[in-house]
């Protein structure tokens, strides 16, 4: 978590999955005592189109969590969605951001039957590429997370295409995008599922990495194919924990090819990519100076849920699921 006043870094702390797990409400008591805060950026999972904390049902914040009835009791899940609910009820200026599927810089036919083109969190990393870089050109924005790879698409200053993390690249804990028959074989799947299948769970080590390189070169060509992008701005929480794999991974693009760029950090910044992006996006929507930002990439034009897009024919029964 990051704090910004009038641009720069004035708090931040870093709050360990365990500890969450243990009292979801470490968030709101480090909000209370580092405030008072003219808005807050709060973390949004799957994402919502910038629904303030007062105004989120519970049917809203299911939406973040996206886990069936049957699982919302679960450990871990359903720890993320205490700490949704500890900030929805904390009364403090929270508002829930965007995925990628939420914005209207992304084509219609790019959503058909996804729900992860990038999650609020990867927003905000890709938010973050902008702010520091601000380049018009055609950029990859990539996040090599702790479970996921994700990777996102910059034309004009505007996210317009992505692959979230079970439907795009291998992960460092995720096997990336779904074989169909693998799932239909291996059901019925638990949310944990998602975070399995990575390098983590591979045969071996040498075939894991392996996997991951040629997944992750596999989705940089196939969206270079699409959008000419040459720059590529990485970040993620994987550099802190495998960086060489990370490394690796972008070594295998050719540099007469492509330009790498760091994504970077604000300056004093420490906390994750994600945290530093979403306190610049709070800073921008207060008409702050991240406020071209906000314009830019239309995150009040952001509308819908993730499940609008879906065109099987048992979508409805999901969607009943988070009436």
């Amino acid at each position: 978590m990051l704090a910004l006043e009038d641009g720069r870094v004035v708090a931040q702390v870093r709050i360990e999955p365990d500890e969450l797990r243990a009292d979801p409400t470490i968030p709101v008591q480090w909000l209370r005592a580092e405030g008072p805060f003219d808005l807050i950026a709060g973390p949004s999972g799957y994402g919502l189109p910038l629904v303030r904390a007062a105004d989120c049902t519970d049917a809203r914040l299911n939406l973040m969590s996206l886990v069936r009835p049957d699982e919302r009791a679960a450990k871990g899940v359903g720890g993320f969605s205490a700490m949704l609910r500890a900030l929805r009820d904390s009364g403090l200026p929270v508002v829930f951001l965007p995925g990628v599927i939420h914005l209207p810089t992304v084509p219609v036919h790019r959503k058909l039957n996804r729900i992860d083109l990038g999650t609020a969190d990867k927003l905000c990393v890709a938010a973050l590429a902008l702010a520091q870089h601000n380049r018009d050109e055609p950029a990859l924005v990539v996040e090599f997370g702790s479970a996921f790879t994700a990777l996102m698409v910059l034309k004009d200053k505007q996210i317009v295409d992505g692959l979230g993390g079970t439907c795009g690249a291998f992960g460092a804990k995720s096997g990336g995008a779904w074989d169909g028959e693998t799932a239909y074989l291996l059901s019925p799947l638990q949310k944990s599922d998602l975070f399995r299948g990575g390098v983590a769970d591979a045969l071996d080590r040498e075939t894991g990495r392996t996997a991951f390189r040629e997944s992750f070169c596999k989705a940089v060509y196939g969206l270079l194919n699409v959008h000419g992008c040459q720059d590529v701005y990485y970040s993620g929480s994987l550099l802190r924990t495998g960086a060489d794999l990370v490394q690796q991974a972008l070594g295998e693009l050719p540099r007469s090819s492509f330009k790498f760029h760091y994504a970077g950090d604000l300056p004093g910044a420490w906390v994750k990519h994600a945290a530093q992006g979403a306190a610049l996006i709070a800073e921008g929507l207060c008409g702050g100076v991240f406020a071209p930002l906000i314009d830019n990439l239309k995150l009040r034009e952001a509308s819908g849920t993730v499940l609008d897009w879906l065109t099987h024919p048992r979508a409805a029964e999901v969607r009943a699921w988070f009436a």
